[in-house]
């Protein structure tokens, strides 16, 4: 991991090759990853090791049970993403060092919002019939936006 540089979380991821589409990403970044358990597929899970290519010794990985924990280590300097959000993900500060990202099919659940209503942030969506980004592509985007800040704000 390079110091500075934003941490990915994973809130129960549900579907491997997307898991393994960020760990390949953060590898190449070197972003650490957090995944938030439980997952909806086994760590041994053929396509999150496909996905992941054999990118997976250079990933700095981290499991936790709690979002919580492991948003209390961050202090105020975290985001989360959520079409709910009314903030663009342009808008998150350059100190931000922890990036979250909800379940595929679910998001993030409500009590998220309800604790830290300030801290949320969305991609657009610029057709009406299309509910969300795949979350691989999610946190393609806001990863890069970040690094990019923070390169400049060095």
């Amino acid at each position: 991991m390079i110091k500075g540089h934003p941490e990915i979380c994973l809130f129960r991821p549900e579907i491997p090759q997307n898991a393994g589409n960020i760990g390949r990403l953060a590898a190449a970044t070197q972003c650490r990853l957090h995944l938030v358990r439980p997952f909806g597929f086994s760590a041994n899970d053929k396509n999150l090791r496909r996905a992941g290519l054999d990118y997976w010794p250079f990933l700095d990985l981290e499991i936790h049970d709690d979002l919580e924990e492991l948003v209390a280590r961050f202090g105020g300097r975290f985001a989360f993403f959520s079409t709910k959000a009314t903030k663009m993900y342009t808008e998150i500060p350059v100190e931000t060092d922890l990036l979250i990202f909800g379940q595929e099919t679910r998001g993030l659940p409500p009590w998220v919002f309800e604790r830290w209503p300030e801290h949320g942030y969305k991609i657009p969506i610029f057709h009406e019939g299309v509910r969300s980004l795949n979350v691989a592509n999610a946190v393609s985007i806001v990863l890069y936006d970040h690094l990019m800040k923070k390169r400049r704000h060095l």
